[in-house]
């Protein structure tokens, strides 16, 4: 099975659509935070964890855990990069890498907005370049971001 596969232009434009909508997404590189998520949700200070590759490796792994712990065996989720290529991916297949050793869309927001969304919007995983943070939604991938805490998890920014 192909794992990173790309949007359609109508399921591009329906998706970003919604979380325009939804979550009253406004980009800024100033005014935060640039979206409102359902509760619960946790917002992490990743700011001191820029340009330090050991704890991308140690994100990307929990991450997986988590997305793998919350999703059924063949179901994708929405990868999403904004203002870019957009794809469908799944947790339990290979994560293809690119020539700088990153996913396809990168786990940690160094560049641009880089979210993971269960494709039921039930939970997700927001990266907020400019805030630099990271917002867990949805009570399951919280609880089990608690047990698979990424080593720059300790800082928390807002919880509700």
């Amino acid at each position: 099975m192909e794992n990173w596969v790309s949007f359609t232009d109508k399921e591009y434009k329906q998706i970003w659509k919604k979380i325009y909508k939804d979550f009253k997404f406004n980009p800024s590189i100033s005014k935060f935070p640039s979206f409102k998520v359902p509760h619960p949700f946790t917002t992490y200070d990743i700011s001191d964890y820029f340009g330090d590759v050991d704890t991308y490796d140690d994100l990307e792994e929990k991450a997986l855990l988590a997305f793998k712990e919350n999703t059924l065996v063949e179901e994708y989720i929405l990868a999403l990069n904004w203002q870019h290529e957009c794809y469908w991916v799944n947790p339990r297949l290979k994560f293809e890498r690119d020539k700088f050793g990153e996913w396809t869309i990168p786990i940690f927001p160094d560049g641009d907005y880089y979210f993971f969304i269960q494709k039921d919007f039930k939970w997700g995983f927001l990266g907020h370049p400019w805030e630099r943070s990271i917002t867990i939604f949805g009570k399951d991938l919280i609880n089990t971001f608690d047990k698979h805490k990424p080593i720059m998890f300790h800082e928390i920014l807002r919880e509700g």
